[in-house]
């Protein structure tokens, strides 16, 4: 077992070292194409450091979406105090505080916005540390564009003084309270979830919905229709669903093999390698979509503080996202098709995508795309067309959508063609992402 360890942790490190030295080249490009740190691909390479982090720490979505959330807000609250063309959060979310603005005279506010993001980080992941290569990145250009010391030293104070008051918001969020909670243990029955193969973990953040949330007025605001009952019975309604997620992986077409790997997003995949199981390095649901957005906001030329509020307003989303989906994970706590499929129709099937470790209702990437979707469409459009590479990194190629709505569409019917959920998962998943979306906006700019 050690052994074991040992090499998992070995290979951890490599996958690291080579995801930043890939965000440091692009760092480099992004160097020479624009001369300003004031360009909102900026802001893009720290989320995207942000990623690299989250996945070296194998961070778990909601978590992740935590991550993202506070870190952005740090930087929108420094946009926001320099623009009074942008609201603050103060009054939107839920127990936000008045975070009064340094007094500093010299600095350089979207360096200050982009400091405030790292420093906020920093504390938030245990790599967090490794973030300190892109801090001084930013300095040294800094120096190259002309900037004083002072005003560099002034935009990190800026920073500093704003990501302490972040976290100090985000450490009354509930978060640190759940490790006290009792230890979640799976649910006696036939039709409750049960870890599944090949690393049969333990259920993931199964009190995610004690967190204090953004927008939402509690984590059960928009609690969706039940499932359909679980029944072993051949013709009912339940047994129907298992049997078309069946079917569905044993004549499967290509284009939605695809289409599932694409959308796969599970940090948790691991293979197995003889006596080792090794961890399989991808993308958080919420990290996906916060690439879309970074793309988004290029293609359309958004300035820096608009592709600030960009991120701030889509962070925020996912992790309502996932407080309103976990709520109903837990609750209906209901069995993964892997477990039913074996059990009744063929002992030897397995789905395209590795089972994520958590209860199968509601569809956590067709709650979070959905909503994801929502946001997005509203700062850029419906027929806002793009072309998606953020899982280029991972040896994917890119996909071309029309429109949002049609990516989180594509994302939650993924989640059926890879064998993980039921067809009924992802379409109420859908209405439930599509009334949190569409509440977020109402908070925002209402």
């Amino acid at each position: 077992m050690r052994f074991k360890n040992i090499c998992l942790k070995l290979l951890q490190s490599t996958v690291l070292i080579i995801l930043l030295l890939t965000t440091s080249m692009q760092g480099c490009k992004n160097r020479k194409n624009s001369k300003s740190l004031n360009a909102p691909d900026r802001i893009t390479t720290v989320v995207n450091s942000m990623t690299t982090i989250m996945i070296h720490d194998v961070t778990n979505p909601p978590l992740a979406s935590r991550f993202f959330s506070y870190a952005c807000l740090a930087g929108y609250e420094v946009v926001t105090q320099n623009n009074p063309q942008l609201k603050s959060m103060r009054g939107i979310l839920n127990k936000y505080p008045a975070i009064k603005k340094p007094a500093i005279s010299n600095y350089s506010y979207p360096l200050a916005s982009l400091f405030a993001m790292l420093e906020t980080a920093k504390k938030m992941q245990p790599s967090g540390k490794l973030l300190d290569s892109l801090v001084q990145t930013l300095h040294s250009e800094g120096i190259e564009q002309g900037l004083s010391e002072e005003t560099i030293a002034g935009s990190q104070q800026y920073g500093q003084a704003v990501a302490k008051a972040i976290l100090t918001y985000a450490k009354e969020d509930g978060y640190r309270k759940i490790s006290d909670l009792p230890r979640y243990s799976p649910v006696a029955g036939d039709a409750y979830w049960y870890p599944t193969p090949p690393a049969f973990m333990q259920a993931v953040e199964p009190q995610f919905k004690t967190v204090r949330t953004f927008y939402l007025d509690s984590c059960s605001q928009f609690k969706p229709d039940p499932p359909v009952t679980f029944s072993d019975t051949k013709g009912s309604a339940f047994y129907n669903l298992m049997e078309a997620v069946y079917k569905e992986g044993k004549t499967l077409p290509e284009e939605h093999r695809q289409i599932a790997s694409f959308w796969d997003c599970n940090p948790f995949a691991v293979q197995d390698n003889g006596h080792l199981q090794i961890g399989l390095k991808k993308i958080s649901p919420g990290a996906h979509w916060l690439g879309i957005a970074g793309i988004a906001c290029k293609k359309a030329n958004f300035s820096f503080d608009s592709t600030m509020q960009v991120y701030a307003s889509l962070s925020t989303t996912l992790m309502d996202a996932f407080i309103c989906c976990w709520d109903e994970k837990f609750r209906s706590n209901r069995i993964r098709p892997e477990t039913v499929i074996r059990k009744y129709i063929d002992q030897d099937w397995q789905p395209l995508l590795q089972t994520p470790p958590f209860p199968e209702y509601l569809s956590g990437h067709s709650v979070v795309s959905t909503a994801s979707a929502e946001v997005l469409t509203h700062y850029f459009g419906d027929r806002f067309s793009f072309r998606d590479t953020t899982e280029l990194a991972f040896g994917l190629p890119s996909r071309d959508f029309p429109s949002f709505r049609e990516a989180a569409a594509e994302a939650a019917v993924s989640r059926f063609y890879g064998g993980i959920h039921y067809m009924d998962a992802s379409v109420n998943g859908q209405k439930a992402g599509e009334k949190v979306g569409q509440f977020v906006l109402k908070k925002l700019f209402l």
